[in-house]
């Protein structure tokens, strides 16, 4: 592994721990500062739009700077955010601190994708990518029951000092091992350049399967407590034994699916997109059974996750030569397919057709992003046919 993929692993992982962790220290947060839980569930979801935000914006801003100091300051901004979350005396300082930190998060993913890429041979990038990745998925396996318990014998502030020392780890590590001039220090994109990604119509039906096939999972895992515990019969006590098989899934599946889309992005694509519309088929359908269950779980993860390598190269390939804006934004629409398929997934509760209902909706999700895809595959097909015709022409 180059040392620059771990370097940048290590920041992964420290965001992916700040995102995910709040959820299993939402009591205490809340008990704390006397708001109720649905204010308290204001830090996911007000950090969720602040990522959405910066993946767009705070990229665009930065476009033209180096991109290994950008990384540097990007991680100075997440250290300062949760220094912010951890010397809070207030929810609205709390939440100030979320914000600061989900700042970078959509950038940090976007250009580092982009550095990851170039760190290795053109064959090897989605593999690298997936390594970059794998710091976030590792953050959902080991750093949230970690965080989640430290924040429980400590108090939930530890755990944020912890994640702040992990920035700083992250910091010095970016500093010495990820190469600047590889990073494209020396010729900086600009701003127009990378807008002129925006008019290719590849890159919008990029981002419009990464809503959609990440939104069918994550629509469907945002109510799979209520899942596990009201159909299939689990106990609470279950329930983050049960989240950590799902996070191996995503390990897995984001590994096995960097290795495929260095062969075949396309292709690897289709089939983890079906893979996962007929895990979540099964899984409604066989949620009863506990054995069933959790073999599903697994999947979901792995074939939701495997997905991400793949999407990130395919937006960043047809953004040609101005791939860190459209990379930043594949980061904000993975997070806008999250409150989509959270929003639809209440809904179909909310209308009485059962715990299982966000299943069928991710599924529905999922198929609908297949779609987009086979469209999307179709007209570049066409393409590149009238292309070469002009050219014998």
């Amino acid at each position: 592994m180059k040392p620059g993929l771990l370097a940048l692993a290590v920041g992964g992982f420290g965001i992916g721990l700040t995102e995910f962790v709040i959820a299993g220290l939402l009591p205490e947060v809340a008990a704390d500062f006397a708001v109720s839980e649905a204010t308290a569930g204001w830090l996911i979801s007000g950090y969720a739009l602040s990522v959405a935000v910066g993946a767009i914006l705070l990229t665009a801003a930065v476009v033209r700077l180096p991109r290994k100091q950008v990384l540097l300051g990007l991680m100075v901004l997440f250290i300062v955010g949760n220094l912010v979350s951890a010397l809070a005396t207030s929810y609205d300082a709390m939440l100030v601190g979320r914000i600061i930190a989900a700042l970078c998060h959509g950038a940090f993913f976007g250009i580092g994708s982009v550095v990851a890429a170039s760190l290795v041979a053109p064959e090897k990038k989605a593999g690298a990518i997936a390594l970059m990745f794998a710091g976030l998925t590792s953050a959902n396996v080991l750093g949230v029951p970690a965080g989640t318990l430290l924040g429980q014998a400590a108090g939930w502030r530890s755990t944020f000092w912890a994640i702040t020392a992990i920035g700083m780890v992250s910091f010095v590590a970016i500093a010495l091992l990820v190469p600047g001039k590889v990073a494209g220090a020396d010729a900086p994109p600009r701003l127009r350049q990378e807008l002129g990604a925006f008019t290719s119509g590849q890159v919008w039906l990029s981002l419009a399967v990464t809503v959609l096939g990440f939104g069918g999972m994550f629509g469907a895992f945002t109510y799979i407590a209520y899942t596990l515990t009201g159909v299939s019969g689990f106990a609470d006590s279950w329930i983050p034994w049960l989240l950590v098989l799902f996070g191996v899934g995503l390990f897995v599946g984001n590994l096995f699916g960097g290795r495929a889309a260095n062969r075949a992005v396309a292709r690897t694509l289709f089939v983890v997109l079906a893979g996962l519309v007929v895990v979540m088929v099964l899984f409604a359908l066989t949620a009863e059974s506990k054995a069933l269950t959790v073999v599903a779980l697994f999947l979901m993860g792995a074939f939701g996750f495997a997905t991400v390598p793949g999407l990130q190269m395919r937006v960043m390939d047809h953004a040609g030569q101005a791939p860190t804006l459209a990379s930043g934004a594949n980061i904000g629409a993975f997070n806008l397919g999250n409150a989509i398929g959270a929003w639809l997934g209440g809904l179909a509760i909310t209308a009485g057709l059962g715990y299982t209902s966000p299943l069928w909706v991710g599924a529905g999700l999922a198929l609908a992003a297949l779609v987009v895809l086979a469209l999307a595959e179709a007209i570049a097909a066409r393409e590149v046919h009238d292309t070469e015709a002009l050219v014998s022409a």
